[in-house]
């Protein structure tokens, strides 16, 4: 069994900034300890996807992951926090965000397999 989370994100509404932003995130340019912390705190998958300035973030993670673990990790490390700091820099909470908050988790409102098959 695997959780599922979705996040949201703007990002600066600046087209070179947020190109650059997504050569961060091109194969080969995001740091491998980067992948590594993720994998690390128990994340199985994880997905961006972008629509204008929106982000969104969909992470699969094992049923044992939580953010608090993934935040204590990442404190600890200095490449996720130099990472963090430099994303900073293109990264903006979404109105909904609570003070303090990047990543905003969204709530799930609907979900087909929970429809009946009858609806067919």
């Amino acid at each position: 069994m695997t959780q599922r989370f979705c996040m949201a994100l703007d990002l600066v509404d600046d087209a070179d900034l947020i190109a650059e932003y997504e050569r961060w995130h091109q194969v080969g340019r995001t740091p491998p300890g980067i992948i590594r912390s993720i994998r690390a705190a128990g994340i199985e998958n994880m997905e961006l996807f972008r629509a204008g300035n929106r982000m969104v973030m969909v992470i699969d993670a094992a049923d044992d992951f939580s953010f608090a673990r993934k935040a204590a990790l990442d404190t600890a490390n200095p490449e996720v926090i130099a990472w963090e700091r430099r994303m900073d820099a293109f990264q903006r909470p979404v109105p909904a965000a609570a003070e303090g908050e990047k990543w905003t988790a969204m709530t799930r409102i609907f979900r087909l397999a929970d429809h009946p098959d009858e609806a067919r």
